[in-house]
C-alpha cells in the first residue's frame, strides 16, 4: 500500500479531475492525526466520504481492523486504483456513488457511525448539511478537512456567528484540531486546509419544535446581516415591523442587536417565541 496518490493515478493513465476538486490527502502525519482524532472504538462503524485513492482508508482499516469503513466514492474511475489498495481489507466495503444523493441512514442501519472525510472545498457545506440536516441517526462525530477559513466560520462564536456556523452548532460542538498546508495533499491546494472535528450532542443543543422552523427562523436573520434583527426577522418571515419587535422582545433579546451576536440558545428561545404565536400570526389581518 503506497499513500503516494500521483504514482497510483499514474499507474492507471488517470489525472484528478478538476471538476470535482481532486485534492488527495497522502502526508502520513496528517492522515495519522485524522485517524486519531476520531477516536475510533472496536466495532465501530465509519463511513468515510470521498476516499479517493485510498491512503486514508487504508489507514483507518489498519490502525482499527475491528472497526468497519464504509468508503463513498463518487468518481468511477478510482474503482481499480481503490480494489488494489482497500478491497484486501476485510473491514472495507466500497460504494460508488454520489454522497448527496444516498440515504446515509440506511448505509450506516440502525448502528452508531462516525463521518470521516476528505472531501473538495466546493461541497464541504452541501455534505455536512446532508449528514446532519437530512439524516435521523446522525453520526456521532464528524472529522473532516475542509479549507481552514470555512472551519473558522463554523467555529465561531457570538460576534462573529453566520447561518453556517448556527446551523452546524444547533448539532454539535465544533474544534479545529489541526492546520494542514497545501503541501499535505496531491495536487497542491493553493490555500491552507484544518481538520474540523464536530462532537454530536445526544439531542439539538436548544428545545425547538422541529428543526426546519428553528432554520427558518435564522435564515430570516441572516437574510439581511448589517441590518438591526428586527428589521432582517421583519423581511424575513415576513411580520409586521412591530410583530417582529414584540416577539423578539418576548424572546429576551434586544431588537436593535445583529443576527451575528446572537447565541444558539438565544434563537432558540426566538424560535420557540415564534412558534408559540404562529398560528394567531397568521390570522392576524
Amino acid at each position: 500500500m503506497t499513500t503516494n496518490p500521483k504514482m497510483l493515478m499514474d499507474k492507471y493513465a488517470l489525472k484528478p479531475k478538476k471538476s470535482l476538486g481532486q485534492n488527495f490527502l497522502h502526508d502520513p502525519n496528517a492522515l495519522l492525526k485524522i485517524v486519531e482524532t476520531a477516536q475510533i472504538r472496536p466495532g465501530d462503524t465509519i463511513i468515510e466520504i470521498g476516499p479517493g485513492t485510498g491512503a486514508l482508508t487504508s489507514m483507518l482499516a489498519t490502525q482499527h481492523p475491528d472497526a468497519t469503513v464504509i468508503a463513498v466514492e463518487i468518481d468511477q474511475r478510482l474503482r481499480p486504483v481503490l480494489e488494489q489498495e482497500v478491497l484486501p481489507y476485510q473491514n472495507v466495503r466500497l460504494i460508488f456513488d454520489d454522497i448527496l444523493k444516498l440515504n446515509v441512514d440506511a448505509l450506516a442501519g440502525d448502528a452508531p457511525y462516525m463521518v470521516v472525510a476528505n472531501v473538495p472545498y466546493y461541497i464541504s457545506t452541501a455534505i455536512m448539511k446532508h449528514v446532519l440536516e437530512e439524516t435521523t441517526n446522525r453520526p456521532s462525530r464528524l472529522v473532516m478537512t475542509v479549507q481552514y477559513e470555512l472551519a473558522e466560520r463554523i467555529c465561531a462564536v457570538p460576534g462573529d456567528m453566520s447561518l453556517l456556523a448556527a446551523s452546524v452548532q444547533l448539532y454539535g460542538k465544533p474544534y479545529i484540531v489541526s492546520k494542514l498546508s497545501g503541501g499535505a495533499f496531491w495536487p497542491r491546494p493553493e490555500v491552507n486546509s484544518a481538520v474540523l472535528r464536530v462532537d454530536m450532542y445526544p439531542e439539538l443543543r436548544v428545545g425547538v419544535p422541529n428543526e426546519k422552523l428553528f432554520f427558518r427562523v435564522v435564515r430570516a436573520g441572516f437574510s439581511q446581516k448589517r441590518k438591526q434583527l428586527k428589521n432582517a426577522i421583519s423581511g424575513g418571515l415576513q411580520l409586521k415591523s412591530k410583530i417582529s419587535r414584540a416577539l423578539i422582545e418576548e424572546a429576551g433579546i434586544d431588537p436593535r442587536r445583529r443576527a451575528e451576536t446572537l447565541t444558539i440558545d438565544e434563537w432558540g428561545v426566538l424560535t420557540q417565541v415564534y412558534a408559540d404565536h404562529i398560528g394567531a400570526l397568521l390570522d392576524t389581518p
